[in-house]
């Protein structure tokens, strides 16, 4: 099978189509013939090897997960022996957490990471939701625990993230603010937003007001300038580094920790946000998706030879919403 490989750090065009054994399922595996997958920011970072110090869990000189890609969308082509509730021919979607894989024409893939793809929604699409899908969805709810008629802030409110945030924070019955470029503002307002913010002319920090929660994405304003915008007893929710342009060794983890070690000493609460892929939060996802609540935005799709192209405007901030590639 042709897959997308990554044999050195180094930029977008270090990648190479190649043609590799396709992959035979385990007993808890569902052999998936992948029709869509998408780009997140975590693809460029693994591609360079920024912040360095990732590369103590990646791997040295190279990732150790050789095929690229997280996010995809396909039909089910053979399941292994303990496989119960994934059947041949049932149309999928999911994200293959750090095991990656995503950019090739077939993915082996644990039952447990896998749901039934939105059937309102074509390949691409679905393909555009589960990383960023759930980071949205456990930042708001879990992380946030947005509630009805709150005011929330979203930084970042045009990306891959923060396009399916604002829709989902609507559908928890917030009142939303977003956080964009000027290009952005009005693709933002279409997605339900209240209020947009257009960061370029107006910094969102200064402004007069305050949010029961801040939702940042993008980590680059201070713990000082986000809790300023934050009601007393406000949610700020660190998911930032999204547009973090990389050459550091550390990156944006520095702002993450800092979030964790002042945590304990303010009365307003930060949480710097985990995700874990996973099955129940798909299904949540589909939920919304089927009944109109939640439509990822597709800016632009590649095919699978293209994906040092593809990433390469991810990674020069032309993109808004989501890139995807069409296998």
């Amino acid at each position: 099978m042709r897959a997308i490989v990554q044999d050195r750090y180094g930029p977008p065009e270090t990648l190479t189509l190649a043609d590799v054994d396709r992959p035979v399922p385990a007993a808890h595996e569902v052999l998936v013939r992948v029709e869509a997958a998408a780009l997140d920011a975590y693809d460029w970072h693994v591609v360079r090897g920024d912040p360095r110090l990732a590369r103590l869990a990646l791997g040295r000189t190279a990732p150790r997960a050789r095929i690229r890609g997280r996010d995809f969308a396909g039909r089910v082509e053979a399941v292994g022996s303990n496989v119960r509730q994934v059947r041949p021919g049932d149309a999928v979607f999911g994200d293959l957490g750090d095991a990656n894989g995503a950019f090739a024409e077939y993915v082996c893939v644990p039952e447990t990471l896998v749901a039934a793809k939105p059937a309102n929604l074509t390949p691409q699409q679905a393909a555009a939701l589960p990383l960023a899908g759930v980071t949205a969805l456990l930042g708001l709810r879990a992380a946030g625990r947005v509630e009805t008629g709150q005011h929330v802030l979203i930084n970042g409110a045009s990306g891959g993230v923060g396009t399916l945030a604002v829709q989902l924070a609507k559908a928890l019955g917030a009142r939303v603010t977003g956080v964009c470029s000027t290009r952005n503002v009005d693709l933002v307002r279409s997605l339900g937003a209240d209020e947009v913010v257009d960061y370029t002319r107006d910094d969102f920090t200064r402004r007069p007001g305050r949010h029961d929660v801040v939702f940042d994405l993008v980590g680059n304003r201070s713990l000082t300038a986000l809790r300023r915008v934050l009601a007393p007893t406000g949610t700020l929710v660190l998911s930032g580094g999204g547009v973090y342009r990389g050459g550091g060794l550390v990156g944006p983890v520095w702002l993450l920790t800092r979030g964790r070690l002042l945590a304990p000493f303010v009365r307003q609460r930060i949480v710097v946000l985990d995700t874990v892929p996973g099955r129940q939060h798909l299904d949540t996802l589909r939920g919304y998706a089927e009944a109109g609540r939640l439509v990822p935005v597709v800016d632009r799709s590649y095919p699978l030879s293209e994906v040092p192209q593809a990433l390469r405007y991810l990674e020069g901030e032309h993109a808004r919403a989501k890139v995807v590639v069409t296998v």
